[in-house]
């Protein structure tokens, strides 16, 4: 494998959409953002939306228009029962350890909810470093200035001894105008947005299902494009690019 650095995002990308953790953390914010700023239940997803598109995250646009404490916001948000998400997985534990390259969760929630998101899922240990939302600060991904700062932060001098793996079509697309390699990870067909796109697993398929290396590598007639099944199938999609 030529690159030395993979960038995992963390919520819906190292653990799978179907667990329901992420919509519980959007009520979360929309909890924040009714009870804390008195927005109405009408007004809150027009709102998020927005400061989505404009600033990056709703976080970014609630700093910079309702001056929020972003340690408040993170602690409300994240005021979650993880163990009621998420589960030990040792598949991916063991993929992960297995990978001789530096790795790093690279996400715009705080280091504090990756740590626990790691603990839950069993993957102690298994990261270098965790680039989170004050170390970009002011910035975020997707934006030009998150991917210089990553860069910076992992050693690195070259965009391409990179891989970044998201759940958002934006983010993998800024990414890869960057420089990094790229892999889409959920229910996505292949797309110009990443070198790579992951499909999900359905419910019931993730652990312990039978797939040989042929499976887990399907090309897309016309573009370079791989499907990753799995998470725990990544060194074989990027010994395959």
């Amino acid at each position: 494998m030529s690159f030395t650095t993979i960038f995992f995002d963390l919520d819906e990308t190292l653990y799978p959409a179907s667990s329901g953790l992420w919509p519980a953390i959007r009520e979360r914010m929309n909890l924040y953002m009714q009870e804390r700023l008195g927005f109405t239940k009408e007004q809150i997803e027009t709102v998020r939306e927005k400061y989505f598109r404009e600033y990056g995250t709703t976080l970014r646009g609630l700093q910079a228009n309702h001056a929020v404490n972003m340690d408040d916001y993170l602690a409300f948000v994240h005021g979650i029962a993880l163990e009621d998400y998420l589960q030990p997985d040792p598949g991916l534990r063991a993929m992960l350890e297995a990978l001789a390259v530096q790795k790093i969760i690279f996400t715009n929630a705080d280091a504090a909810h990756a740590r626990r998101v790691v603990r839950a899922m069993g993957l102690d240990g298994c990261f270098n470093a965790i680039l989170d939302v004050h170390v970009l600060e002011p910035y975020c991904k997707p934006m030009r200035q998150a991917f210089e700062i990553a860069l910076e932060f992992a050693g690195e001098s070259e965009a391409g001894k990179c891989v970044l793996i998201d759940d958002l079509p934006r983010t993998t697309r800024a990414a890869r105008e960057f420089g990094f390699f790229t892999v889409l990870i959920g229910d996505h067909s292949p797309s110009p947005d990443a070198d790579r796109v992951g499909v999900a697993l359905p419910e019931g398929h993730r652990d312990g299902v039978s797939s040989s290396k042929g499976a887990a590598l399907s090309s897309s007639k016309g573009a370079a494009h791989a499907t990753l099944a799995r998470l725990i199938d990544l060194p074989q999609l990027l010994d395959g690019r």
